[in-house]
């Protein structure tokens, strides 16, 4: 029963070793080399246990010398011969399981079982060598290379880098160990460096301008059907602003504005040259912020003209230079305009107290200018404002408009002034002036009333900057 049962470990030690001989190098290595170890230690393992049972049982009915329980040997003649019997057929196994040469170390000694399988030319060169003997882990690829050639994937030329090429120095290498004559010695800083400070103070004024110069020719000939005569203006314009801002709580903006035209009709026998254009104008602003967009301002405001002023033929002077001259200084508030994405700006000045000064050189016009007859001057108090916007409405066209209105609420002053510029380049523009005006302090006319109106159209130079 006992030898039934050893040769069924045996048998199913074998048939585990069958069945995993299919696998790769590394399952063979492990099925192959590990399992003959496995098995190996499984007979020795059945056969310590076997051998304590058959003590236990024979020395139950044969009474087994204490000697022999003691040493756990059976090194005496004088036993059972069953136990005689099974002594040599122990004997026997032991020398055919102790006997392999196979050892753990054998599995580690050779890394070549943990690659993927490969053609190692150096093994079956060896294995027909005289006098070589081959490794346990040699012999493992050996019987795989007879037997199981399809497993092999690669050769060892496949996994062993290229040679590389390698030349003798011409020069031997030397070591240079003082290197301290070839490096320039690192600078000593100082502990303070001297920095310059340049504080450049903030400039709070702009400047900018607007110059033009337009140029009318007009031409008919005497036997015209229509009539008419022919005549040639110029008008020159200039407009010069410093405004000051010093982006906190201050403001102080100036204008200066001049505009002189003149023009030659042949019909006029008293003149050469009538003017068709005359002002110079000053605007001053120091406000005060109040909020983002509202400030509490005091304006100055005072225009007159250059020279007199006639009609065709008509010898009669109509104004001249400080004839009039109108001041104006009024206190209230601005408010700055910055509408339609940046491209309508400007101010709107409300005054609710305003002082007016109308003055005369000339004391025959008094009476035509709204001036108490024989007088100079005119004082009153009233209310003001004035509305100064620019709006670009195309890339090349521009409107400019001035809205000034004075009440003492005895008379009334309105001036509306537009000017439309059409720019054809940077040099090259073409201006249209339109000019609605209401004063009830001046004479009523018969047919306009208190109403007057000027509007021309020219073409010439014109620079900005």
């Amino acid at each position: 029963m006992l030898f039934l049962i050893f040769v069924l470990c045996d048998t199913v030690a074998k048939l585990l070793k069958r069945k995993h001989k299919i696998l790769k190098l590394h399952h063979l290595f492990v099925f192959s080399g590990k399992y003959n170890y496995l098995c190996t230690t499984m007979k020795k393992r059945c056969l310590t246990i076997l051998t304590f049972l058959l003590v236990l049982v024979l020395g139950t009915q044969a009474q087994l010398p204490r000697r022999f329980l003691r040493r756990g040997t059976f090194g005496g003649r004088d036993s059972n011969p069953v136990v005689e019997q099974y002594r040599d057929s122990l004997k026997a196994l032991h020398d055919s399981i102790y006997g392999s040469k196979a050892q753990p170390s054998d599995f580690t000694s050779s890394p070549r079982l943990f690659l993927p399988p490969t053609f190692y030319k150096d093994i079956p060169h060896r294995a027909l060598s005289v006098g070589d003997s081959l490794s346990f882990a040699d012999r493992q690829l050996l019987n795989v290379y007879l037997f199981h050639p399809e497993l092999v994937e690669q050769t060892d030329a496949q996994i062993e880098p290229e040679d590389e090429q390698y030349t003798e120095p011409q020069q031997p290498i030397t070591r240079q160990e003082d290197l301290s004559n070839h490096v320039a010695p690192v600078p000593i800083e100082p502990e303070h460096t001297p920095v310059t400070v340049l504080l450049k103070k903030p400039n709070f004024w702009t400047y900018n301008g607007d110059y033009s110069l337009q140029f009318m020719q007009n031409y008919v000939s005497g036997n015209w059907y229509k009539g008419g005569e022919s005549n040639y203006s110029a008008l020159a314009s200039v407009t010069m602003e410093a405004n000051y801002n010093n982006k906190q709580k201050l403001k102080w903006e100036n204008k200066l504005e001049m505009r002189f035209g003149l023009q030659s009709a042949r019909s006029d026998s008293l003149h050469n040259f009538k003017t068709t254009e005359d002002l110079f104008r000053i605007t001053s602003k120091l406000g005060i912020q109040a909020s983002k967009r509202w400030y509490y301002t005091l304006q100055f405001l005072a225009y007159s003209q250059f020279t007199h002023s006639y009609k065709s033929n008509d010898p009669t002077l109509y104004s001249d230079f400080l004839a009039p001259l109108n001041v104006n200084l009024s206190l209230g508030m601005d408010y700055n305009v910055d509408w339609i994405h940046g491209r309508l700006k400007g101010t709107i000045h409300l005054a609710p107290l305003a002082y007016n000064l109308k003055y005369t050189r000339l004391v025959e016009l008094s009476e035509r200018l709204g001036i108490d007859a024989g007088h100079h001057v005119l004082n009153d108090f009233g209310s003001e404002f004035t509305i100064d916007l620019t709006w670009q409405l195309m890339e090349m066209l521009q409107w400019k408009t001035r809205l000034y209105g004075y009440t003492s609420y005895e008379r009334a002053e309105l001036e509306w002034e537009n000017t439309f510029v059409f720019k054809f380049n940077r040099w090259i523009s073409a201006q249209l002036f339109v000019y609605p005006r209401f004063d009830d302090g001046a004479q009523r006319d018969g047919h306009h009333g208190y109403w007057q109106f000027k509007e021309y159209a020219s073409i010439g130079f014109q620079y900005s900057f």
